[in-house]
């Protein structure tokens, strides 16, 4: 799964795809180690941070969360990111909607 639930919120894997034509969800997909993720495509440039500001309000908007509780927490210089979103697990049902997966379970 590319997301799973915590005792933070929710952990949610993307890969992101910067200096695209339009900010878009194109699914969920899987790297060859077994890993799968989100993938995103933004028209935000990768340089100076930029694109991971944009990620994080994206998805913030895509759920219709506030934006302050959605977060980068691991790999902010890495194409595939673990992004914690800080609210109850009501999230859940949003989550699923976007991704098309349910949880992955709770960790």
């Amino acid at each position: 799964m590319c997301w799973r639930l915590t005792d933070k919120g929710v952990e949610l894997f993307v890969r992101v795809s910067p200096g695209s034509h339009r900010d878009t969800v194109e699914g969920v997909a899987e790297d060859a180690a077994g890993r799968r993720f989100l993938k995103v495509r933004l028209r935000a440039p990768p340089d100076a941070g930029r694109a991971n500001g944009a990620l994080e309000a994206f998805l913030a908007d895509e759920l219709g969360a506030p934006a302050s509780s959605v977060r980068i927490e691991k790999g902010r210089t890495q194409r595939i990111k673990m992004v914690r979103i800080s609210l109850s697990p009501a999230i859940a049902t949003r989550i699923e909607a976007l991704t098309g997966e349910p949880s992955g379970g709770r960790s």
